[in-house]
């Protein structure tokens, strides 16, 4: 190994470390930490924050620059009512307010970090148009073609893989923001992912598209869609149902694999890394996150790490199903029969099922279990804002101390 190679290696292995691995032999796999005890979740999130912080920084301009628009549509938990919440389901256009409102948001208040979206996209902005304010973000993006806990769930082959992955999204960021979160409002912005106008949009977007590599046409249908729980079983997901329909699947837990864990100044250095070795590399539109796993994978394997792109970090996997015999359509050809979801029925059934009974203000909910609610779902837009000035103060210097 040469001396570029072995300073190469040794950033590598500081960037793992630095994140939480346990590093030998050309070995790494997360610390006991992440993978079980009490604070599982808690570490997990922290197994991200260097990622998340890097993507922080390369964005802190926008990040403060838009937050005066941003904080001005901000509700403390007390200012909202319940029965009045109105959701309007905006798709976000390039260059619109509505884009910098997804970015912002999508940036700052998830732990899991930002990744760029890539294939098909649609991203839509769940706005309530009676409080003037953002009540979840829904972006979805072309699915991994090759991902067996679905392929295995479906019963899909490899030869006909591509056909029914094309007619399928992934959810790469889908929840609800402050003060809504506090509300369940994560089961509201899931079960209106599965509305009939999502789909409808779906087919006006792409009715006359060809797939990217095999230039052919196939139905502007969107079946089903899938998303990942990154640490553990959601509970926003679980026993989600739209009356007497299931409108979620939990299907297994992903392998483990992924690229969170290379920072971007790294990646950049692979690829630089594999240019010198005369390697082939792709970054152009239509090569996606697998193209991406695969230079890292291969990078790794060069410098001597074993395992590829596995992080170990399994994950909850979860599909949507938007048609009632998806299985039957599949395997047997059988028209689809498409559920019916209207954006109004499926916010006033969450109203009753779920978001009232968080409501402190609830008569019927007994006066003690009321005030233990009201103290859990209470949410301080003054609090709050103070708490994001020191969370990005905190990711500049985290991002400038773990500069790989």
């Amino acid at each position: 190994m040469s001396t570029a190679e072995s300073a190469l290696r040794s950033k590598v292995e500081k960037a793992l470390v630095a994140q939480g691995y346990v590093v030998g032999n050309g070995v790494y796999r997360p610390g006991n930490a992440f993978m079980s005890g009490d604070n599982v979740r808690d570490n997990r999130r922290r197994l991200h924050q260097h990622a998340r912080a890097e993507r922080i920084r390369e964005h802190i301009r926008f990040i403060r620059d838009f937050l005066p628009t941003a904080e001005g549509h901000i509700r403390n938990s007390k200012d909202i009512d319940i029965k009045k919440i109105k959701p309007e389901i905006r798709e976000v256009k390039t260059g619109t307010k509505d884009e910098k409102f997804f970015r912002w948001w999508n940036m700052v208040w998830w732990s899991l970090p930002y990744e760029k979206a890539y294939g098909r996209q649609m991203r839509f902005i769940v706005w309530d148009e009676h409080h003037d304010a953002p009540i979840g973000l829904i972006g979805l993006q072309s699915p991994i073609l090759s991902w067996s806990v679905r392929d295995e769930h479906l019963g899909i082959s490899a030869d006909g893989r591509d056909l029914w992955v094309n007619q399928s999204l992934s959810a790469q960021r889908l929840g609800a923001l402050p003060p809504y979160s506090g509300f369940l409002g994560g089961k509201l912005i899931v079960s209106l992912m599965t509305s009939d106008m999502i789909r409808d949009r779906y087919e006006k977007k792409y009715r006359n598209s060809t797939t990217l590599m095999e230039k052919r046409q196939l139905p502007a249908n969107l079946l089903f869609i899938t998303t990942t729980a990154a640490y553990g079983k959601s509970s926003v997901y679980n026993r989600l149902r739209f009356h007497d329909e299931k409108i979620c699947e939990f299907i297994g837990y992903t392998k483990g694999y992924g690229s969170f864990y290379i920072p971007n100044t790294l990646y950049e250095r692979f690829l630089a890394y594999l240019k010198e070795k005369a390697c082939t590399i792709k970054r152009s539109y239509g090569d996606g996150p697998s193209i991406k796993m695969r230079n890292i994978s291969q990078v790794m394997k060069l410098l001597g790490f074993k395992g590829g792109c596995k992080h170990g970090m399994q994950r909850a996997a979860y599909l949507f199903p938007l048609i009632a015999n998806l299985q039957e359509h599949i395997h047997a050809g059988e028209r689809p029969v498409w559920f019916k979801r209207g954006v109004d029925e499926l916010t006033e059934y969450w109203q009753h099922r779920w978001a009232c009974k968080r409501n402190g203000k609830n008569p019927d909910i007994d006066k003690a279990i009321a005030k233990a609610i009201a103290k859990k779902t209470r949410f301080s837009r003054k609090k709050y804002l103070k708490e994001l000035s020191e969370d990005l103060a905190q990711c500049e210097k985290l991002a400038n101390r773990g500069n790989f």
